[in-house]
């Protein structure tokens, strides 16, 4: 009995250096690996005309952040601010500027605009801060059947397609530029869902679609400056967007955020540099939306 008191006694007073430690959710380096502040990142990305933030969809740290970075950028520029958002599509455009005019309530839009899953918890807040404060919020991406054509019938096949549908996408034929990480990762994602015999290349083609079409939607969207929020892979060491961006509108001025997951918060894995002019890096265990 005595042995069991004792060793209760010893778990109880050893239970403060298990849980020793300040819990770090997130930490923010710059492209040369550097720590650095919010603030400071904020300045830096201010003068550019468009930011991309690379996200992870079901991060929260990552979503909270888009919100404070939307915030921040809007009143660095004085309000000269867009918000493009790849989770919303180009057919809803029209849809998005009612809701944002009055013209229609909040039950309609979310009815009708095919949001994601997780745009209640991760995307809410930020849409509500642009409609708040007279933001365009911008739908960049193509119509997902469209792209869905393409992963079955390649890019060619578009120029098939009437001209009512040809308005969604930039003009024809869509130049492929190949992104090999992305492609990988897509031809992952197919074999995980048990598409076996899916075709790497029309995937591959398909997220090029995505991507030029979000380009060629930024582009003609530079009257002020802009935040683009989209998945990590899309803006990664400056391909997929900006690849495209640069063939539409040469001359813009862009900065990235790239989000990842990392044991250890308190210094950016050297494999990462490379990938964008800033990073949040956020613990492995933090907790997913989805």
């Amino acid at each position: 009995m005595k042995k069991t008191i004792c060793t209760l006694l010893l778990s109880i007073l050893l239970l403060p250096a298990a849980f020793a430690g300040n819990p770090v959710p997130y930490s923010i380096f710059d492209k040369a690996g550097r720590t650095i502040s919010f603030d400071e990142m904020i300045q830096s990305l201010a003068p550019a005309d468009v930011v991309f933030f690379g996200e992870m969809h079901n991060c929260p740290i990552t979503h909270w952040l888009e919100y404070k970075t939307v915030e921040a950028l809007f009143l660095a520029n004085k309000g000269q601010m867009n918000l493009g958002m790849e989770m919303f599509e180009r057919d809803n455009q029209p849809l998005i500027d009612e809701f944002f005019q009055g013209v229609i309530g909040s039950d309609s839009f979310e009815d009708e605009c095919r949001l994601w899953p997780n745009y209640s918890t991760d995307y809410e807040p930020m849409v509500s801060f642009a409609r708040e404060n007279g933001m365009r919020l911008i739908a960049t991406n193509v119509p997902r059947h469209y792209a869905a054509i393409v992963k079955q019938r390649g890019l060619a096949y578009l120029d098939s397609l009437s001209d009512a549908a040809k308005q969604y996408f930039p003009p024809l034929p869509v130049p492929y530029r190949e992104n090999p990480e992305a492609e990988k990762g897509f031809s992952l994602m197919a074999m995980l869902g048990n598409k076996q015999h899916a075709n790497a290349a029309y995937i591959g083609q398909a997220q090029a679609l995505k991507d030029a079409t979000m380009a060629w939607v930024i582009a003609h969207n530079l009257d002020k400056k802009m935040l683009h929020v989209n998945g990590n892979y899309h803006s990664d060491a400056n391909t997929g967007i900006i690849t495209y961006l640069k063939e539409y509108a040469p001359k813009t001025v862009y900065k990235t955020i790239y989000t990842v997951k990392q044991e250890d918060v308190s210094q950016l894995e050297q494999d990462y540099l490379g990938h964008g002019d800033f990073y949040i890096v956020v613990p492995y265990d933090m907790v997913t939306s989805y």
